[in-house]
């Protein structure tokens, strides 16, 4: 049994006046204390002026990709040693910025796929993305193509074990030679992919940059959206039905934000040529609040440089930015994204899982607190204190 004691709480969905104490006990939270109340038979830690949150979610990593240029191309050439080297970093970053639950949406021969159980954060994976011959993130190997290749695809997901499935529904910055801002799949083959997996059980998220893609996975009925930059015409384009149409059938949107550098040459000539800029998605992220369009918090970490992993504070940075009020932006990284993922996490309530996070500051009226994670528990169990010279931004 743990008590952490901290000066004040956000539970996942609200502030919590302190003093305050959480319990923990068998890896689920016991109770949540005003005040620092006798725990008997617990390991009482102080956290002192801290705020005690749930643990941080990603809802979109690529735990395979090291943050270099060219980090998904790279993916082929890489041994299993050096695969598996390249994961245990990615989620060691990760743990140090507070994020206990990471959903990989893309790795290389289903190396996270194949590995969750063994790792001290919880890990979701997609495996493969389904991709278009040649298309986005081919070489990971998930290219399919027509209505029985599509299916036979995310039934040998359902078979991996996959925890949600992933299709490129547009083209991509990081694949070269695709085109961003047009389709890859048909309506009609998001909607074969989608009801395959619905029937098995599996939630389904399409990567969309343009806005037809947009469109497309919207009517196919996909769970989520990722990206979801709406490309059109060399702009980024955001019709007020499309927006209503993501709210009502109630879409997690992840918008991938994030960022400690600027893209590389060649992805901000893109980006230009695109119209696509961190102004133009931050307006984005803004509308899409503001008709009610749920967003979840996810980075894309590791793909490039300046999209590392462990940049969770910096995404959520974007989104107040955008206007968002600080407890959405903090939902949208716990209870928000654990729902996304379909797991008990995100939430300091009795019975959910003991993941638990402490910060210095208040992330309610300052989000760069975020920044400076000092305890991280999992499953009730300490994981790791982060010293400041620890810190990586």
């Amino acid at each position: 049994m743990l008590a952490l004691r901290a000066e004040r709480a956000f539970d996942g969905e609200r502030s919590i006046a302190g003093p305050v104490t959480v319990v923990t006990e068998g890896g689920k939270i016991k109770a949540v204390e005003h005040g620092h109340p006798d725990v008997p038979g617990a390991e009482v830690v102080d956290l002192g002026t801290a705020t005690v949150l749930p643990g941080l979610v990603d809802t979109h990593v690529h735990l395979c990709g090291d943050g270099g240029l060219g980090a998904l191309d790279r993916l082929p050439s890489f041994t299993p040693e050096h695969l598996d080297s390249v994961i245990e970093e990615s989620l060691d970053l990760h743990l140090r910025a507070g994020v206990t639950t990471v959903r990989d949406l893309g790795d290389r021969a289903w190396a996270v796929t194949d590995q969750r159980d063994r790792f001290r954060q919880r890990v979701l994976a997609s495996g493969p993305p389904i991709t278009s011959p040649r298309g986005h993130c081919w070489s990971m190997g998930g290219e399919a193509t027509g209505d029985e290749e599509l299916r036979r695809a995310v039934r040998e997901r359902a078979e991996r074990g996959v925890d949600i499935v992933k299709i490129m529904a547009s083209g991509g910055f990081a694949t070269p030679g695709t085109v961003v801002d047009d389709c890859q799949f048909t309506e009609h083959d998001l909607r074969v992919v989608v009801e395959e997996a619905h029937s098995l059980g599996l939630p389904v998220t399409a990567h969309a940059h343009s806005l037809a893609a947009v469109r497309h996975a919207v009517t196919a009925g996909v769970d989520g959206i990722e990206h979801c930059t709406c490309l059109a015409g060399g702009a980024m384009v955001l019709p007020a039905d499309l927006m209503d149409a993501l709210a009502e059938a109630d879409i997690a949107v992840c918008h991938t934000l994030g960022s400690t550098s600027e893209p590389p040459p060649h992805i901000q000539e893109a980006f230009d040529r695109m119209g696509m800029s961190l102004a133009a998605k931050i307006d984005a992220v803004g509308r899409m609040h503001d008709h009610g369009v749920r967003a979840v918090s996810g980075t894309d970490g590791g793909i490039a440089p300046g999209k590392g992993h462990g940049i969770t504070a910096h995404a959520l940075g974007n989104m107040i930015e955008a206007g968002l009020p600080n407890s959405v932006v903090l939902a949208s990284a716990t209870s928000q994204a654990a729902r996304a993922c379909g797991v008990s996490k995100g939430v300091l309530k009795p019975g959910w899982d003991a993941d638990v996070i402490a910060v210095q500051g208040n992330p309610m009226r300052d989000i760069t607190a975020l920044h400076h994670v000092t305890t991280v528990v999992i499953g009730g169990q300490i994981a790791t204190t982060v010293l400041p010279t620890d810190r990586r931004e």
